[in-house]
């Protein structure tokens, strides 16, 4: 399997978690707070130094406040990278 980092679908989760996250009046600062993290952790994912994984990201769209199967649908339209 290739790697993913960098990928167009890649780059729309964290474009996609930033924009949710801004249109709920959210900083990086409170869901930080609220996921018990420091805001850097919550930086570094947005800037797509750090890997999301499925539970964070549950938890993200719990703080957040987004419904993640419109999320994924969202994200599906990017376009997979050929192998």
């Amino acid at each position: 399997m290739p790697k993913t980092l960098r990928t167009e679908r890649q780059l729309r989760l964290i474009e996609l978690l930033a924009l949710y996250r801004k249109d709920a009046g959210m900083s990086q600062a409170s869901v930080a707070e609220a996921l018990g993290r420091y805001q850097s952790v919550i930086a570094a994912m947005e800037s797509g130094s750090r890997r999301i994984d499925v539970v964070e990201f549950l938890d993200l769209a719990e703080v957040i406040g987004f419904d993640v199967h419109g999320f994924i649908d969202l994200l599906l339209q990017t376009p997979r990278q050929p192998v």
